[in-house]
């Protein structure tokens, strides 16, 4: 198998298409945002799915960050990175724009300062929403010892009343896997649902809060003889699941519009 060739675009990393593949209907940009700390690399944290996504007929763009605890910050600096780069290199034709976010990638995705109307639709992955102390292993017992107190901004809390208050985009596919302890989403979807004109889904399928971060390194570095089928059978079931209702989130904002 080829090796994908990713390429810097400032803070994005960018995949074309795979060459020769035809697209799935409707399959245009993703913009994706990783999980914590697997986010600063993902063209290998998430290569597998990014690469299931690109052999389906999306390019990809992926931002590249370190999380720290101003989140309405960082959702504000991904959002003017996909918008610049959009501005730079504008899609042919009309097109579908859709975010797609993996744990903490989800909540960056909601919080962007145009609340979702620049895009057909949000995929969220395994929404988390916890707080720092339980996110941060030992930062409870070292804010205790030295008496301070930090908290995510916007904390849990206000970030449901954000999402209840401003988000807009009426589209919305939220994935938890089965076995996902960290799983955080039927709390956003109720949250979403009680929004006028929700069209927000929730997919349930086989799998962990890891399970969209594969890079299958163990079939790069021993071959496919190491590999475990079953983690690439769930990640093209994940990545055709995206492109399927992608069509339909394109239809309902067409309408809408």
């Amino acid at each position: 198998m080829p090796e994908a060739a990713w390429r810097q675009r400032g803070p994005l990393l960018e995949l074309d298409p795979s060459p020769g593949t035809p697209p799935n209907k409707g399959a245009g940009l993703i913009e994706f945002i990783g999980g914590s700390y697997l986010a600063a690399t993902p063209q290998i944290s998430y290569r597998r799915l990014l690469e299931a996504l690109a052999a389906r007929g999306w390019l990809v763009r992926a931002w590249s960050y370190v999380p720290g605890f101003d989140h309405q910050s960082q959702a504000n600096e991904a959002w003017r990175a996909f918008r610049q780069t959009r501005e730079l290199a504008p899609l042919a034709g009309e097109r579908s724009v859709l975010r797609l976010g993996h744990s903490l990638g989800c909540k960056l995705h909601l919080l962007a300062p145009d609340n979702g109307r620049t895009c057909s639709g949000l995929v969220a992955l395994s929404f988390n929403n916890f707080s720092a102390e339980r996110s941060v292993p030992l930062l409870s017992e070292f804010a205790q010892q030295f008496g301070f107190r930090t908290e995510f901004s916007p904390s849990p809390t206000e970030t449901l009343r954000q999402v209840s208050r401003s988000y807009r985009q009426p589209c919305n596919l939220l994935v938890r896997f089965r076995s996902d302890g960290l799983d955080q989403s039927r709390r956003l979807l109720g949250v979403l649902q009680e929004r006028p004109d929700d069209a927000t889904s929730l997919l349930e399928l086989p799998g962990d809060h890891l399970t969209p971060a594969s890079a299958g390194l163990r079939r790069q570095l021993l071959g496919d003889w190491a590999d475990d089928p079953s983690r690439q059978r769930q990640i093209d079931r994940l990545a055709e699941e995206i492109s399927r209702w992608s069509e339909g989130a394109g239809r309902f904002n067409k309408e809408l519009s």
